[in-house]
């Protein structure tokens, strides 16, 4: 890791004194804090808190890197799409027949509090990749695999010389078309890349071997910084594809104003707004971010009609334990969906209908999805 960078990494915020002093709270607050975060851990990069307007309590910002005692609430799952069950090695998912998900660490640079990981991101590594080797020879050997998605907690966390080794052998397996890095950084902490000239560098030399995506996640259209645009041009000009996929979260997204600016901004920069995602019923989460289905359908919808072709080209979707399935929208008193992926290769591409209370933010187990 380069010096420099790293001088950024020391200065995130991570014990409970430093927050409970910026948020100027009182004993009880405090230790209502350190309750949660001995839970749920938090870090955030200065970079990060500087662009929060502490004059506005409810700033989007700041929802999604400080901790709130909401996260208190153990209502949920811990495991909302099943990883579990997906798992063939440890760190190393299988859940589509195409895609193979390595999770190649429990660190962020920031651990954002809608994570969908809450379970493992920033503690001990129990279900991330410890069997390098053997993960390699499983991908070499299921030829029905053609990409490749390493992510988290946030791979670029990991040092260079690990990340190497990903791609150094990853590259070399013909039937791969693509690798993919799911990484916040240029979002939460951007100088990680455009400050990184060994990272750059190879990016560029294996992009010319096999193509490599970044997939980020934009969540607000604050978050679209000089730096960040920075970062972004950084790995464009890398020979990198970069991708979006944003949550929407109550409080922060949820509007079609917001939305919609925020599609536009990803589309001017360059970056392809590939899902939007319902926020999982992830425990500690859900009952903070989460938007009701029809709500969100509106909402998605109205900042889909302020785009140009390429902004309408996004998806709302969620990623349900049975596959990946696109909330269409309402028609006839009742929502509509569709399976874009599907753990059951019977379900690919079917279409659904389902009576929904207004309130509702998730479907019901697998047993219920294709009932109308």
């Amino acid at each position: 890791m380069s010096n420099s960078y790293e001088n950024h990494l020391t200065r995130c915020i991570t014990r409970t004194e430093e927050l409970a002093g910026i948020l100027k709270l009182d004993e009880e607050q405090t230790r209502k804090l350190s309750a949660i975060q001995e839970r749920y851990p938090f870090c955030i990069p200065q970079y990060y808190l500087d662009l929060i307007d502490w004059k506005d309590p409810a700033d989007p910002i700041r929802k999604m890197c400080t901790p709130s005692i909401e996260e208190t609430d153990m209502s949920g799952s811990f495991d909302t799409s099943g990883e579990a069950d997906n798992t063939v090695i440890t760190g190393l998912q299988h859940k589509y027949d195409e895609t193979a998900l390595i999770l190649s660490t429990s660190r962020c640079a920031m651990y954002c509090r809608h994570c969908f990981r809450k379970r493992l991101v920033g503690l001990p590594d129990e279900e991330i990749a410890t069997h390098m080797d053997e993960m390699f020879q499983y991908i070499q050997e299921h030829e029905e695999i053609t990409n490749v998605l390493i992510s988290g907690g946030d791979s670029f966390m990991n040092p260079n010389k690990v990340l190497c080794h990903y791609l150094a052998y990853l590259a070399d397996i013909d039937h791969l078309d693509c690798i993919r890095f799911g990484t916040r950084m240029p979002v939460v902490y951007p100088m990680r890349i455009y400050e990184d000239t060994e990272l750059l560098q190879m990016l560029k030399h294996y992009s010319s071997i096999r193509q490599i995506y970044v997939v980020t996640q934009f969540n607000h259209p604050r978050e679209f910084t000089p730096q960040a645009r920075q970062a972004v041009e950084a790995l464009k000009a890398s020979g990198v594809v970069v991708k979006n996929q944003t949550v929407l979260l109550r409080g922060v997204n949820d509007t079609p104003l917001i939305l919609g600016q925020l599609l536009k901004e990803l589309t001017s920069w360059g970056i392809a707004p590939y899902y939007i995602f319902q926020c999982r019923p992830v425990t500690g989460v859900k009952n903070q971010f989460q938007v009701p289905l029809k709500e969100g359908a509106r909402i998605v919808e109205e900042a889909k009609a302020m785009q140009n072709g390429l902004g309408k080209c996004v998806r709302y979707c969620m990623s349900h334990p049975t596959g990946k399935i696109e909330i269409l929208g309402e028609w006839d008193g009742r929502m509509m969906f569709k399976y874009h992926e599907a753990r059951d290769k019977n379900n690919l591409g079917t279409m659904f209908l389902k009576a929904l209370p207004d309130d509702a933010c998730w479907l019901d187990g697998p047993e219920r999805q294709c009932q109308s």
